[in-house]
């Protein structure tokens, strides 16, 4: 993921940002559309690189779980989309009867200053599949409002992100993406609904959770699977799929290059399969870590 800030001296922000003082009220407006009149409050475990902001109140806690419940009713985890994987490669169960291909894929993404937990600055990218070459770059510098609170990440960043997605739409119709990364969990989240699986359901996209670190889940933790991952079984093995003590696959553990020794974490975002989620991961990585995010 490009980081468009970088090169600039600390946190001097460009002219041409639009820096807002608050985006909870985008994240209602963004809610009022999309899910029931009953449920309009502003989800995941991913860990924050931020500190966080005013403690929220267990009434809005609580109005959080009722929206993300809400919203977990409309998740699908299956593949359900028109395009087909490029190379004739076939998806799961997705419609791609006819000629549609997969091209553009989309990466998302926050960053936080290191001295400030609340000023943000959220990146969408999107590559063409073929190539990996950057065909649109955007982001936004914000700070926000929102309060950190584990489980509930996505009602913190989600809005934003969905601004940069409205926004490729209106500008750029003819390299939408078809797809998005994001980077954090999908289901593979403590409440099994993190950030992928949110910004997936609002934008009603085909979304991945790309996580860099596995967070407690089922049963599941990180030294646990890096034994697994280093048992003379499994060493040559590229993936992992990760099975909660319930028995539920919340996704799987993925050696991405053959020289890196840290795997990410791939899981169901939203209208696609863990299978096809995979493989799509597979064609987007030249180092560790996806290209997009």
């Amino acid at each position: 993921m490009l980081r468009p800030w970088a090169s600039r001296a600390p946190w001097n922000l460009p002219e041409t940002c639009n820096v807002r003082a608050s985006p909870s009220s985008i994240s209602a407006s963004f809610l009022s559309d999309r899910i029931p009149m009953e449920a309009r409050a502003s989800e995941e475990g991913e860990e924050a690189a931020s500190s966080p902001a005013p403690s929220s109140s267990s009434a809005e806690v609580n109005q959080w779980i009722e929206a993300q419940n809400l919203l977990r009713r409309r998740l699908i985890e299956r593949d359900d989309f028109p395009w087909k994987l490029p190379g004739g490669g076939a998806a799961e169960s997705g419609d791609a009867s006819g000629g549609e291909v997969l091209k553009y894929v989309g990466g998302v993404d926050m960053s936080f200053a290191k001295d400030d937990g609340s000023l943000a600055c959220a990146t969408l990218v999107v590559l063409d599949l073929s190539t990996l070459q950057v065909v649109y770059e955007d982001f936004d510098v914000v700070r926000l409002e929102v309060p950190y609170v584990p489980g509930f990440l996505a009602f913190r960043e989600a809005p934003v992100l969905l601004e940069l997605l409205e926004k490729v739409k209106r500008s750029a119709k003819d390299i939408c993406p078809q797809l998005i990364m994001v980077d954090g969990n999908g289901l593979l989240h403590p409440r099994g609904f993190g950030l992928a699986c949110h910004l997936g359901v609002l934008a009603d996209l085909p979304t991945i959770g790309i996580g860099k670190n596995l967070h407690h889940v089922d049963g599941l933790t990180l030294s646990g699977v890096k034994q697994l991952l280093e048992a003379k079984d499994n060493f040559s093995k590229d993936l992992l799929t990760l099975t909660g003590s319930s028995g539920r696959t919340w996704g799987v553990a993925m050696r991405s290059t053959w020289n890196t020794s840290k795997p990410i974490f791939v899981s169901i975002g939203h209208r696609i399969s863990l299978q096809t989620a995979v493989k799509v991961v597979g064609m987007t990585c030249k180092y560790r870590v996806p290209e997009p995010v």
